[in-house]
Order: C-alpha cells, then sequence, then structure tokens
C-alpha cells in the first residue's frame, strides 16, 4: 500500500494494530477522521489519553474502573456474599445487560491457556481464594467460556476451594460449548445465571 503522506502512514500502521483491523479497513478509518471537524479528533485522543493515564483496577474484583473501588463493588444493595467470575470486563457488561445478577464479580484477567504461556499465577486467582478463605463468599458463580480454556480454570479454582465451606456453581449450558459470553444474548445469557447449576454436577456430566 503506497502513501502519499508519512504522517498518514503512520497513522494507518498505528490502527492497524488494535485485534480485528487490517490496513484497508485502518485507512477507512483515518480518512474519515480527517474529514471530520479538528474537535472530534482532538476528543478522540483525549478520551484515550484519559483512558490510559486515569483507569484504575478495582481493588476488589480486578474490574476497569475510574476510582479505587469499582462502582459495583461499591453499591451497598449487591449481594456480596454470591461473587461472579469472568475473564474480563467485557463479561462483565454482558451479564450487567441481563439484569438478573445481584451479586459482585471476579475478573481473572484471562483464562488458564499453557500453549500461550499463560498460567494460574498471571492470573487474578490468588486474591478470590483469599476471599473464600476469609468467609466472604457464600456462593461462587463460574461464568467463563465453555471452552477447554474456561473449564480447565473453573476445574483449577474448584480444587483450590472445595475444602472451604463455599457452594460453586456453572452458568447453565444455554450458552453454547466454545461461545464466548459477550456474544450471548441477553435472554439467553440472564437465563444461564438464573438456572445456573453445581459445579460437581457440570464436572460429571
Amino acid at each position: 500500500m503506497d502513501f502519499s503522506s508519512k504522517l498518514l502512514e503512520n497513522a494507518v500502521n498505528e490502527v492497524s494494530r488494535l485485534p480485528g483491523i487490517g490496513k484497508r479497513t485502518a485507512l477507512r478509518l483515518v480518512l474519515h477522521l480527517l474529514k471530520q471537524p479538528s474537535e472530534n479528533t482532538k476528543f478522540l485522543t483525549e478520551a484515550l489519553s484519559g483512558l490510559r493515564e486515569n483507569v484504575n483496577s478495582c481493588e476488589k474484583c480486578h474490574n476497569i474502573s475510574d476510582t479505587v473501588i469499582c462502582a459495583i463493588c461499591n453499591n451497598p444493595n449487591r449481594n456480596a456474599s454470591l461473587v461472579c467470575v469472568v475473564e474480563d470486563i467485557r463479561d462483565v457488561m454482558a451479564i450487567e445487560s441481563t439484569a438478573q445478577f445481584r451479586g459482585l464479580y471476579h475478573v481473572l484477567g484471562g483464562k488458564i491457556s499453557p500453549i500461550e504461556g499463560i498460567g494460574p499465577q498471571n492470573l487474578q486467582i490468588e486474591s478470590l481464594v483469599n476471599k473464600v478463605k476469609e468467609g466472604e463468599v457464600k456462593e461462587l458463580i463460574f461464568a467463563l467460556s465453555s471452552t477447554m480454556e474456561g473449564d480447565t480454570t473453573n476445574f483449577y479454582i474448584y480444587k483450590q476451594i472445595e475444602s472451604y465451606n463455599v457452594i460453586t456453581s456453572t452458568i447453565a449450558r444455554g450458552i453454547s460449548v466454545g461461545d464466548e459470553l459477550e456474544y450471548a444474548d441477553e435472554v439467553t445469557l440472564g437465563r444461564s445465571i438464573v438456572n445456573r447449576i453445581p459445579f460437581e454436577q457440570s464436572i460429571r456430566s
């Protein structure tokens, strides 16, 4: 791809680094930005800069937050004894959109995947186990995707906490095997949360 401007080429190269965006799509986006009023571009760059400089990880659940403790963890109307274990913020957003869950979350930041070099030590598993040890949690809902990596992560956590007095459950298989939560429709996902099953049962099935 030949560029008449080095600045244009640099912008396209940077945008094309984003996941799922190739050079042609990046060029289309950059050219769109060039056609917009300069204030629009300024707002975008300020939003991205603010995101990088000021975004926090919630100290309690590791969700992305503007504050030290996120709004969900700070909400006194949430059931703090019920914790839903998810991979990342996209899963939190998907479950929240169902309006079927009133507990708290614990964001792992990924799934165990030896092929990608991701082990338990690379995830927020230890802090989750500590919550269980401290007696804060009465039930853990495993809401990772139904993949080998998701199932491996669920089982690893289960083995870490099985000696403690905590209920473990997993979302019902209304979500197709291999599907990511963020792509499930709200009704299906909501029913999967409400109709969750004991984790031990999911191991045997």
